[in-house]
């Protein structure tokens, strides 16, 4: 059962707690936020990855990545194999302005050349500058913080395993090699002495 003027007393109640609360100020710009990891911020464009394969083009729900390219001839690798063409990027643009951060475009790039930044300082004051291209967004790879690490009780990543295997295998036949040469050079050095040698 409430009484007259119980919700004024609660109201009170919550502004008297906060009053003797400090508050906390954030010196932004001069202090710079402290993000977490996972913050959306920008796309960074890791050119090198990017196949023109358009999936990230296509799978937008904004629409509002651009791609053009164009086919080349690549010479065959060996003598007497055949040409193949091979897509080549013209333009790669995100437009931020449509941009709705979802992240489709990351998760589904199949060759990992899309990343997020947590750079959020690229406000315009023209709305047409907030279409990034592609050397902008090659410039947003420099800020990607590096991949967290594996929890150590994690299976190890089975490209890794494998080149370990490989590097541990040659390194054993190349000390097998060592220990099989090393005999035979004692050999040459220590030549039996004849009769007539000792001093």
């Amino acid at each position: 059962m409430s009484f007259p003027g119980s919700g004024l007393a609660k109201g009170l109640a919550v502004t008297l707690r906060t009053m003797t609360k400090r508050s906390v100020t954030a010196q932004y710009p001069d202090v710079q936020p402290d993000l977490p990891p996972r913050t959306r911020g920008v796309i960074g464009l890791f050119e090198e990855n990017c196949t023109v394969c358009m999936l990230c083009a296509r799978e937008c729900p904004d629409w509002c990545i651009y791609i053009d390219s164009h086919k080349e001839t690549v010479p065959p690798a060996a003598p007497g194999g055949r040409e193949r063409s091979r897509n080549v990027l013209d333009r790669f643009a995100i437009d931020f302005a449509l941009c709705m951060y979802c992240g489709i475009c990351i998760e589904v790039c199949p060759f990992d050349a899309l990343f997020w930044s947590p750079e959020f300082e690229y406000a315009e004051t023209d709305i047409r500058e907030l279409t990034h291209e592609r050397d902008k967004l090659r410039e947003w790879m420099w800020t990607v913080p590096e991949p967290p690490a594996l929890d150590p009780k994690a299976e190890e990543p089975k490209e890794i395993a494998a080149a370990r295997k490989a590097a541990d295998k040659l390194a054993a036949q190349q000390a097998a090699e060592a220990e099989a040469e090393a005999p035979a050079q004692d050999r040459t050095r220590q030549r039996p002495e004849t009769p007539g040698e000792s001093t």
